[in-house]
């Protein structure tokens, strides 16, 4: 679209936000290195910053697919939406779902060494919840490309599947079932 200019602004955001990134790697190697006996309680604060984040990514993604999907494609509307939707899925989903992962498996080995059925669980899961992420990821290049095939009833039904499977996790970590 002629009208919108978003390059230098979304090069800015991306230097923020890989600024922020490398931010945390370093505070975090600090951590680990100065304080290894205090650091499982901040990487499990860190893991579940993380995890809002990504949930809110999650949970936000498909609601704009549903709005996005009534814009008339090339409109200034659509092309605000793309926008939108690339800096959502760059700035917050991804770095948020690999520090949930880093975190997590940290977690996962250093607390419990990967034993327990509530926690293979637990990895299914959230191995599902990051399929869905993939699935989002390539929607959100369909729509960058204006090739969105899919209603925007699909999009609302795909805007539940990571509340469900979030409630999954909640209840695994929380009451330990198996």
């Amino acid at each position: 679209m002629a009208g919108i200019d978003n390059t230098n602004s979304t090069g800015q955001a991306m230097k923020r936000m890989a600024i922020g990134i490398a931010a945390l790697g370093v505070l975090t190697a600090l951590l680990f290195f100065v304080a290894p006996d205090g650091f499982y309680l901040w990487a499990k604060a860190i893991h579940v910053i993380a995890v809002i984040s990504w949930m809110a990514g999650m949970l936000y993604l498909p609601r704009l697919f549903v709005y996005h999907v009534d814009a008339e494609k090339g409109s200034v509307q659509s092309e605000t939406f793309k926008v939108m939707e690339r800096r959502l899925l760059r700035a917050i989903i991804n770095p948020a779902m690999t520090a949930t992962w880093v975190f997590g498996l940290w977690l996962a080995w250093k607390g419990f060494g990967f034993h327990g059925g509530w926690l293979h669980a637990k990895i299914g899961a959230v191995l599902l919840l990051s399929a869905v992420h993939g699935y989002l990821a390539g929607a959100v290049r369909k729509f960058a490309e204006d090739r969105n095939e899919k209603p925007a009833r699909h999009w609302r039904i795909v805007n539940e599947i990571p509340t469900l499977l979030m409630i999954v996790i909640v209840v695994l970590v929380v009451v330990k079932p198996f």
